[in-house]
């Protein structure tokens, strides 16, 4: 069996698993699966669209560094419309996920919401409907435009695709995430889930090169890698600075959630993995340039990622029974099957640089 055909062999069975876990989630409860199910398919999508939004920044600012990470990204790209489609599910369940949804919801949440009158408009469930479908099929034309031969490396559809990816993530976020506690507000969370997508993007990018063969790119992929990590970072602390700052009730909420002993590690260890380990390792010079070493910092960001994803979508699905500690990793194990390596085809519009080679 060769190498495309074993991974097509994974990603089924991974996807089968993915349908039988959520069917017995759903028997069993089915807001702790709704609420796994939204973060395991928020890294997952993610990480796709990260990744695509790194290409279009290549072809802004050009550089031997996107060559290497063009094909494996556009590759995987090609699975974002899957991946939007693993969002519909999601859809049917609204009330028993979203409080503002659940019947009595908005008598309930209308004396604790800033400007009640347009936020119960906005988080009214047939808009929210529209605006999710039309994220998704926003994300899987960008997708499926990226690779047209006329586009690819086109600088003005790669500004138009950045400016759209950047706002609708910002909404995505506001909808998806936010929502799970309406009382809450932050100007920075749009930023901060963007920043964290187009980090775990690029740590895809290492992770699908043949980095032995683009050692010459490794350096500029490592100073980008670490860019991201600050920036995600910044953006989690200013976030946090600001609201310990103003201590206003409708702010606060959201950490007063994650103050349990549980999630209050779970912070911990994203400041230790998703920040300062990454930042030791990428300053070194010698450690951007070690192939094994850049690959494994890489897999071990994307894992980070994961995590910060049930960081940021279920203490705010609060309170939820215990199955969600065998639902969260299973969830996150079949939609990951989404990102399994796989050789990128020769794209007919370009011609392959020696480190695409590498990777197809």
């Amino acid at each position: 069996m060769n190498l495309r055909a074993r991974g097509s062999v994974i990603r089924i069975a991974a996807l089968a698993g993915l349908l039988v876990a959520g069917a017995a989630g759903w028997l069993v409860d089915a807001r702790a699966l709704l609420a796994c199910w939204l973060a395991a398919w928020w890294w997952c999508a993610g990480i796709l669209m990260g990744g695509l939004a790194n290409v279009w920044l290549h072809n802004l600012t050009g550089g031997a560094w996107g060559e290497a990470i063009r094909a494996p990204l556009l590759h995987a790209g090609r699975r974002v419309p899957l991946a939007c489609l693993l969002l519909l599910p999601l859809l049917a369940g609204v009330e028993l996920l979203y409080p503002w949804a659940a019947p009595g919801g908005t008598a309930h949440w209308r004396e604790l919401l800033s400007a009640p009158d347009f936020k119960l408009w906005w988080l009214s469930r047939g808009f929210f409907t529209v605006r999710a479908l039309g994220y998704l099929a926003l994300w899987s034309l960008l997708s499926w435009l990226a690779r047209r031969p006329a586009l690819a490396r086109s600088q003005g559809f790669a500004a138009l695709a950045l400016l759209a990816y950047g706002v609708s993530v910002s909404f995505a976020a506001l909808d998806w995430i936010m929502s799970l506690q309406p009382e809450w507000r932050s100007s920075v969370f749009g930023w901060l889930a963007g920043s964290g997508q187009m980090l775990a993007g690029m740590a895809l990018a290492i992770v699908l090169i043949d980095r032995e063969r683009c050692r010459k790119a490794l350096p500029d992929l490592g100073n980008l890698l670490l860019m991201y990590v600050l920036l995600w970072a910044y953006m989690a602390y200013v976030q946090y600075l600001i609201i310990w700052g103003a201590d206003l009730p409708n702010e606060i909420a959201w950490y007063v959630r994650r103050r349990t002993p549980l999630w209050t590690a779970v912070a911990w260890t994203l400041a230790a993995f998703h920040f300062a380990a990454p930042l030791l390792i990428l300053l070194s010079r010698r450690a951007k340039r070690a192939p094994r070493l850049l690959g494994l910092l890489a897999l071990g960001l994307l894992a980070a990622h994961l995590l910060d994803c049930w960081w940021l979508v279920l203490p705010g699905a609060a309170p939820l029974s215990l199955h969600w500690l065998w639902m969260a990793p299973l969830l996150a194990l079949g939609m990951g099957a989404l990102l399994l390596p796989a050789p990128a085809p020769t794209l007919p519009h370009e011609k392959q640089t020696d480190e695409e080679r590498a990777h197809a």
